[in-house]
């Protein structure tokens, strides 16, 4: 694999794949030495035009327990606040012998460029682009799910028939993108839930149902629902009326959650917005896998960065 920048591009077997080597990954983690030596040598750059903490420190930890040099840059003091282009940070890292490069944009389609530009040879994963795509948020959530469903038996497995609920800010949302075409290949059922506000103008082409009603949504029973953060960073206009209201309309509260079945997994791709999208008692339950996401993770950028980087890299 030379880039990983879509889960739109990821067909059946590579995700099960990945999925699979991030097994192999978590298993590296319950040892007492969590390192492995496959990315001596090599150097990750973790490139970050927007603020993160879960996904940045998540990428270095991945990249440091494959032994690989891990450098992290910043967009506030460095040469990009003083005007510098993308195309000179990128010469730059490639003069530096950059491997592979983790990159955060608010631009969309800013990771596609660098790995098609030729300015820099290294392999790119995208790490969110703007309102486009978020693959490896995606890729622990379907780790996730298929953990929780199959256990110990999950290799090997996909998400075949498996119901997912994504609900809340799907306008804004890169990680709803990618786990919609995710989920999809996986051969989840996938309904989106959102104020029609907050929902893209054309979802024609999108593999999943979209609906008004989330009472209506959580009747069906779904094996999964996922609550998304509302992204108010990147509102510009009045999606919906107060938070009041669209907690009480769209949100995640005791009510939903004590209606839910006890197999129904609920997921946040974080950071919470408790008391909006998601009920803090729903946040903390057992049925909550919010932690496992963040641990998972690791295992997955692992994964990600050894297909990237571990011998020779294929063509896309």
């Amino acid at each position: 694999m030379r880039h990983l920048l879509s889960t739109r591009e990821l067909d059946r077997d590579q995700a099960i794949e990945l999925l699979d080597i991030a097994e192999e990954m978590a298993a590296v983690q319950e040892r007492e030495v969590k390192k492995l030596p496959t990315l001596r040598g090599k150097t990750v750059v973790n490139l970050f035009f927007e603020d993160s903490t879960r996904t940045r420190i998540s990428f270095e930890a991945a990249a440091k327990r494959l032994s690989a040099d891990v450098i992290n840059f910043s967009a506030k003091g460095s040469s990009v606040s003083k005007g510098e282009s993308l195309k000179d940070t990128a010469q730059t890292l490639q003069a530096m012998g950059a491997d592979g490069v983790v990159i955060r944009h608010p631009a969309s389609g800013a990771p596609h460029t660098l790995a098609t530009s030729g300015w820099i040879d290294a392999g790119v994963i995208n790490a969110g682009d703007g309102t486009h795509e978020h693959p490896t948020q995606a890729l622990l959530d379907a780790f996730t799910m298929r953990r929780r469903l199959h256990g110990g038996a999950s290799r090997g497995r996909a998400l075949d028939g498996v119901r997912v609920v994504i609900v809340g800010d799907v306008l804004h949302s890169r990680v709803a993108r990618s786990n919609v075409w995710l989920l999809a290949t996986l051969g989840a059922e996938v309904e989106l839930v959102a104020p029609p506000t907050l929902v893209p103008v054309d979802t024609s082409s999108w593999p999943a149902r979209v609906g008004y009603d989330l009472d209506a949504a959580l009747r069906g029973t779904p094996d999964v629902v996922m609550m998304l953060r509302i992204q108010a960073e990147r509102m510009h206009a009045a999606f919906f009326p107060n938070t009041r209201e669209y907690a009480r309309t769209w949100g995640l509260d005791d009510a939903r959650f004590d209606a839910l079945p006890p197999g129904t997994m609920v997921m946040h791709p974080g950071p919470m917005n408790r008391g909006l999208e998601i009920a803090a008692r729903a946040a903390d339950s057992q049925q909550s896998t919010v932690r496992e996401q963040v641990a998972n993770g690791v295992s997955v950028r692992m994964a990600a960065l050894y297909m990237l980087l571990s011998g020779e890299r294929g063509e896309a």
